[in-house]
């Protein structure tokens, strides 16, 4: 494989990994900003930015903290040639706050499913590029028989800046590695144990798999830690003090259709549902090749196994209330 591709496919997967804390993090980050909302004309400028509602017509929002609701975490990889951009990672979340139970699924970003705005079935990720997150959200309740309530996206941006802002983040670390940092190139010793991690410390961490003895389990559990560590320090009521910066980095990356009086509800229901488990969902099926009409070529499609879509649709409406 030329050395080009090998690198072109390397960036690609640690996209995916930093998008994947970045977007949580960010949803939660948007919530840190209501602590200021009566204080700031800049942060009500900033939240009616990020304000972006749906097309379809809601009379009656979700009431957080007292109805189950889902949200769909979208991930965006913005091109400038297109309206859009895609969509690489796509985490449907469920709450139920009187059962204090979060459910998550990751949807493959090449899952085959029906676009009706298209009139054809099609990757997930290119019902964004061609209708943004209305095209994806319709299908998507389409597939799954349940209403997504809220959504939230988020490009590539402000990782980096978004840890160094909160002050770095403490994680425990598994076994003492050196790990190189891909923007000095620098190596640097990971001891086992708690540790602080900068931005680019901690973007690192999330990197590494080869020297992983666990390799994609360990490192998948490595994600995981990032993202509650960013979370935790995120909803702190320390964090409102790094309001102005929070909102330099999030601000113009982040869009949502919750309301911003929702944002604060949001924030009060993690502190209150956070340490409670997380039940990991899958959607399982297999990569096929099929010929595109539109493409005039033959695609890599992922298709949803029948009974693990059946088994996953029930428990999706079962934590939603909806059985």
């Amino acid at each position: 494989m030329p050395i080009s591709r090998r690198f072109k496919q390397k960036q690609k997967k640690k996209r995916k990994i930093i998008l994947l804390a970045l977007v949580i993090s960010s949803f939660l980050l948007v919530g840190v900003i209501a602590f200021a909302i009566s204080l700031t004309q800049e942060t009500k400028n900033a939240t009616s930015k990020m304000y972006v509602p749906l097309e379809r017509e809601e009379e009656e929002q979700t009431k957080l903290r007292i109805t189950p609701f889902s949200i769909l975490v979208a991930g965006v990889d913005d091109e400038k040639e297109a309206k859009y951009g895609r969509s690489d990672m796509l985490l449907l979340v469920t709450v139920n706050p009187k059962a204090e139970k979060i459910s998550m699924v990751n949807i493959p970003r090449d899952t085959r499913l029906y676009i009706e705005e298209l009139e054809r079935e099609d990757k997930v990720n290119h019902a964004y590029s061609y209708g943004g997150i209305n095209f994806t959200i319709n299908a998507l309740e389409k597939l799954l028989e349940i209403p997504i309530d809220y959504y939230v996206t988020t490009n590539f941006q402000g990782f980096e800046d978004i840890v160094d802002t909160l002050g770095g983040i403490e994680v425990d670390v598994p076994f003492t590695v050196d790990i190189q940092l891909a923007d000095t190139l620098k190596w640097k010793t990971y001891t086992e144990g708690p540790m602080l991690l900068k931005g680019n410390e901690a973007l690192a961490y999330v990197r590494m798999r080869k020297k992983d003895p666990e390799g994609d389990k360990g490192r998948n559990l490595r994600q995981k830690q990032v993202i509650q560590a960013i979370l935790n320090e995120s909803t702190r009521f320390s964090s409102v003090t790094k309001l102005d910066d929070l909102i330099e980095n999030v601000g113009e990356n982040v869009r949502t259709n919750m309301p911003t009086s929702d944002y604060l509800g949001f924030v009060k229901l993690y502190q209150e549902i956070k340490d409670s488990p997380i039940v990991p969902l899958t959607l399982e099926g297999q990569d096929k090749r099929i010929y595109s009409k539109i493409e005039n070529k033959e695609l890599s499609y992922f298709i949803p196994n029948e009974a693990s879509l059946e088994e996953l649709k029930q428990n999706l409406k079962a934590n939603l209330g909806k059985n």
